[in-house]
């Protein structure tokens, strides 16, 4: 496993502790009191919060990271859809204006977008090694 392939293994256990803390907070303190369509607002950032940094585990644990472009550049959307789209929700759910939810397209995006090359930066290495 090379250093950036460490870098964003423990990156991610850093988001994964992070998202642990904020589910629990969410399942202890904010049950009563946050409105329940807030609460739900909450619990969706915390599941793709959660979900996109198991990935970003998996990917660092690939030993890939460091590959291709694309591989490199799926991190980083990786790690800005995380930002962006569970942060507005985050932020929404404690009351942020609903203008901010504008943010959260993008967020889910960079997502889409950073599977989608980690995919093909999965699949050139693959190919090109046999």
């Amino acid at each position: 496993m090379g250093t950036r392939d460490r870098r964003i293994a423990a990156i991610a256990a850093l988001l994964l502790a992070l998202g642990t803390v904020l589910g629990a907070l969410g399942a202890h303190a904010l049950e009563t009191r946050l409105a329940p369509d807030r609460l739900e607002i909450y619990e969706t950032a915390v599941r793709y919060h959660f979900f996109h940094a198991l990935g970003l585990l998996a990917i660092g644990l690939t030993g890939n990271a460091g590959g291709s472009g694309a591989t490199r550049a799926a991190v980083v959307l990786l790690l800005v859809g995380i930002a962006l789209f569970c942060g507005s929700l985050y932020l929404l759910a404690f009351g942020a204006p609903r203008m901010l939810g504008m943010v959260a397209p993008f967020g889910g995006a960079s997502l889409i977008v950073g599977w989608v090359l980690f995919a093909i930066g999965i699949w050139r290495a693959r190919t090109s090694h046999g």
